[in-house]
């Protein structure tokens, strides 16, 4: 209760003192160990307290088509080579990766006048929305939510096109594994999978952030 008051006493204040608020859209690459790279699209908000450090939230949005190859290797293991071909499509997995972060952001001129250096920080939530084969009618899906804590870090730059709009660019290294456990019966045999998803890796951006 404690650790929640101080983040409200601390939201308020930012509240009451912040002058102007931001939006931002943010749209890049991201390189999860669980998937191959795909597109990343991502909304944050924020209010700033002085010119050089503002606190809000942000959500993204991952989506991937693709086949889980440590999924195949267990299938094979527990069930037999011989079934290969099948394991392949029970192991077709199609998730939605939404991450729900608070944030604070340091910012800090450079040398010219319209460029600023930032670097930021978040921690928050982890929705991950699989849809994955059904284990004795693998043509049909299956949904299952997965949650986990995450954290990130990133820096970046912007460059001031107006009074109230910047481009950006940045780097950052995302972390969270949202995972699950589910029973299947095989010819009366029953059989417990994990599935595990490393959404860890490193995002790279560009957008646009606005001031109002």
């Amino acid at each position: 209760m404690k650790k929640l008051a101080f983040v409200l006493l601390f939201c308020a204040f930012a509240n009451s003192y912040g002058q102007y608020t931001s939006a931002s859209i943010k749209l890049g690459t991201f390189v999860p160990d669980a998937t191959d790279a795909g597109f990343v699209l991502g909304y944050m908000g924020g209010k700033y307290i002085d010119e050089n450090l503002d606190i809000g939230w942000s959500v993204d949005w991952f989506h991937k088509t693709y086949v889980d190859k440590s999924l195949v290797t267990e299938l094979n293991n527990q069930i037999g080579i011989p079934n290969a071909e099948i394991n392949e499509l029970r192991a077709r997995t199609n998730l939605h990766d939404i991450p729900v972060l608070f944030n604070m952001v340091g910012h800090f001129p450079l040398d010219h006048r319209k460029l600023r250096a930032y670097v930021t920080g978040g921690i928050g939530a982890e929705i991950l929305l699989v849809f994955y084969r059904d284990f004795t009618n693998p043509d049909e899906d299956d949904l299952q939510v997965a949650f986990d804590f995450s954290w990130r870090l990133g820096a970046g730059v912007t460059y001031e096109l107006g009074k109230r709009s910047d481009l950006l660019a940045e780097i950052g290294y995302h972390s969270s594994e949202p995972s699950w456990t589910y029973e299947v019966d095989d010819n009366n045999v029953t059989r417990t999978f994990e599935r595990r998803f490393d959404m860890s890796g490193f995002m790279f951006r560009v957008g646009v952030r606005l001031f109002y």
